[in-house]
């Protein structure tokens, strides 16, 4: 009897699996089709003139040597001093790259092919694969659209805004943050007018070196990266050179970004990478062949953000209490010896308000963490590049 029970139950529970089999896959939702905003947009071609963004009058921004190697690129193709396979790599990887212009055109569209598809498990394609656009006058440019398209594509056509009326206005699409881009067309009404966007504040590249956060691991979308909100703010362009699990502070890195014509500030974030004495073994030597190619260039060097880890390893918090000491002692020194136009910043400065809340693993700053960083950084990029 009790073995006929427990034979009945068995079935019974075989039956209940059964059936939370089908509700489950009954439970699958295709957002999509109950909602509208969710669906992705392809903007028909035909509706659009088609332009290459390294053509007058618009203004690549991002790319310092795109004039050389005609590439979407963010190292030369061919360096004079060798670069890691890591680096080389990441370098296809088309964060803080900038298109800037001017049209009347009630729509705007962008056709892109990819090196390749998104792949990150923790970083929406929305931010590794996607354009973004910002229309408005400089230091009030506002958000309107992310380029958006199927999951695993490598080639898409976005419209980004549509307005009813015509008039001028100032334009900046931001490139994807953890892809290559082989070729990318901005589609304007036929006939638009197309002008150079406003004049830069100054025209001097703000350079950063460092690590995947500063990459823009893993903001949601372009525009949110920390050096495209700076570039933003302070009217100015940015060159990104972060590359993930790669910024390690080698001198041949120091010597390619010194060959950058005309500077306006050098930012080094590379703690993150530095693993055991890499930055102290790295750091003051980097810093040193800068100053050799650009004696008067600011340099603000930048300690690295909380991590969730900290909170549960003594040693790993040890390791960054000393690391931000080692970076402070040295620019202070080095202030002391008479280099005026150099500073450090404590990243735990950078996020003050729950630095915990400020990630998507820990580690890698989400949007709340990227604008956080930004507004924390903008006063004293304002107080090193002076009026």
């Amino acid at each position: 009897m009790r073995r006929l029970c427990l034979w009945a139950m068995c079935g019974l529970l075989a039956g209940g699996c059964a059936v939370i089999g089908d509700i489950r896959e009954e439970s699958k939702v295709n957002v999509e089709k109950h909602d509208k905003a969710m669906r992705t947009e392809e903007a028909p071609p035909e509706e659009f003139a088609w332009h290459r963004p390294s053509e007058a009058p618009f203004r690549l921004a991002g790319f310092a040597w795109f004039r050389q190697d005609g590439a979407y690129r963010r190292m030369p193709l061919e360096p004079q001093w060798p670069i890691t396979e890591a680096v080389d790599k990441l370098a296809n990887c088309t964060s803080g790259g900038q298109v800037q212009f001017r049209t009347d055109s009630r729509k705007l569209a962008v056709r892109v092919e990819l090196a390749a598809a998104a792949t990150m498990d923790h970083m929406p394609q929305t931010g590794a694969a996607s354009f973004d656009c910002y229309i408005g006058p400089p230091g009030h440019q506002r958000y309107v659209k992310t380029s958006r398209f199927g999951w695993g594509g490598t080639s898409y056509t976005c419209p980004l805004f549509e307005f009813p009326e015509r008039e001028m206005r100032n334009v900046t699409l931001n490139f994807p943050l953890y892809q290559g881009v082989k070729e990318v067309h901005v589609g304007l009404e036929p006939g638009a007018k197309i002008m150079a966007p406003p004049a830069y504040e100054d025209d001097r590249p703000i350079i950063v070196y460092g690590t995947s956060i500063t990459q823009g691991g893993c903001a949601e979308r372009p525009g949110i990266a920390y050096t495209n909100i700076l570039s933003r703010k302070l009217n100015r362009p940015f060159i990104n050179l972060g590359f993930s699990g790669s910024g390690r502070g080698e001198p041949e890195m120091a010597r390619i970004i010194a060959t950058i014509p005309n500077p306006g500030c050098f930012v080094l974030d590379y703690e993150a990478n530095a693993a055991g004495k890499q930055l102290e073994n790295t750091l003051d030597e980097f810093v040193t062949i800068l100053r050799e190619a650009h004696p008067e260039v600011p340099i603000l060097v930048v300690s690295r953000i909380p991590w969730a880890r900290d909170l549960i390893s003594s040693t790993q918090m040890a390791d960054r209490v000393h690391k931000r000491d080692f970076q402070r002692d040295l620019f202070e020194g080095r202030r002391v010896a008479g280099d005026e136009n150099i500073r450090f910043l404590d990243g735990e400065t950078l996020l003050p308000d729950d630095p915990n809340e400020c990630t998507v693993d820990g580690v890698h700053a989400t949007a709340l963490g990227f604008w956080q960083m930004a507004r924390a950084m903008e006063p004293v990029l304002r107080g090193l590049l002076g009026p």
